[in-house]
């Protein structure tokens, strides 16, 4: 079965300047800016903002 384009693939980057991403799904329909989500860094050590790049 195909992936729809309704929920593509995005990357998430740190704004802590690590070079850590993470990989999720978004629901463009409900969220077409840029998705902002707070998860924790390893490198950093902490929790911070992951923007969404594209």
């Amino acid at each position: 079965m195909a992936r729809s384009t309704t929920r593509p693939i995005v990357k998430l980057k740190s704004t802590a300047g690590t070079a850590v991403t993470y990989v999720t799904r978004k629901n463009r329909l409900n969220d077409p800016d840029r998705l902002v989500l707070r998860k924790y860094d390893p490198v950093a050590g902490e929790h911070v903002l992951f923007r969404e790049e594209r």
